[in-house]
């Protein structure tokens, strides 16, 4: 599928899904549900707490180039306060510093997650990728992307905290999402 394709597929796609456009293959998935956002603003809060230089803002569309022209709407686009004031609805992710993806209420779509958009933002080169797995229970970090891959990893299990690297260098607080 083209780029333009893509766009008019995802102007005219219902509110009740997200169209994203990751390595040149098409991904509709539901709306975020509650436990999702939840989660989402748990993470926001505890960036802003201990970085207050740095904002999280929930769905944000971002161009990510890695393969073929991609298009993803992402959980959470981590970036400096007033970065994204000027841009377009699929803005450019090189502000960003870290991207949050929380698994859908669904298991078979957890592998998008875990995998294609991983991979794809190592691709871009995007600083951090931080993935909350709700069908395992757990929070994954990944961080500095060399060779199309992350290359450090970190994991802890929900209820027990995970440690971001720099810029943020705070432990994560998981015991929410129990």
């Amino acid at each position: 599928m083209t780029l333009a394709e893509f766009e008019v597929l995802e102007r005219a796609s219902s509110e009740e899904v997200d169209v994203e456009l990751i390595n040149g293959r098409i991904y509709v998935v539901p709306v975020p549900d509650g436990e999702h956002d939840e989660y989402a603003s748990t993470i926001g809060d505890q960036i802003r707490d201990h970085c207050p230089e740095l904002r999280l803002l929930h769905e944000r569309g971002l161009r990510i180039p890695s393969y073929r022209a991609s298009r993803a709407r992402v959980d959470g686009a981590v970036a400096p306060r007033g970065y994204f004031r000027d841009q377009p609805p699929w803005s450019d992710p090189a502000g960003v510093v870290m991207i949050v993806e929380i698994t859908s209420g669904r298991e078979r779509d957890a592998d998008v997650d875990r995998i294609e958009k991983r991979d794809a933002y190592a691709q871009a080169e995007i600083p951090t990728y931080l993935l909350v797995d709700r069908h395992r229970g757990e929070v994954l970090i990944y961080w500095e992307p060399a060779d199309n891959e992350y290359r450090r990893n970190a994991t802890a299990k929900f209820g027990a905290p995970l440690r971001l690297p720099a810029p943020f260098n705070f432990d994560l607080d998981t015991k929410e999402f129990l």
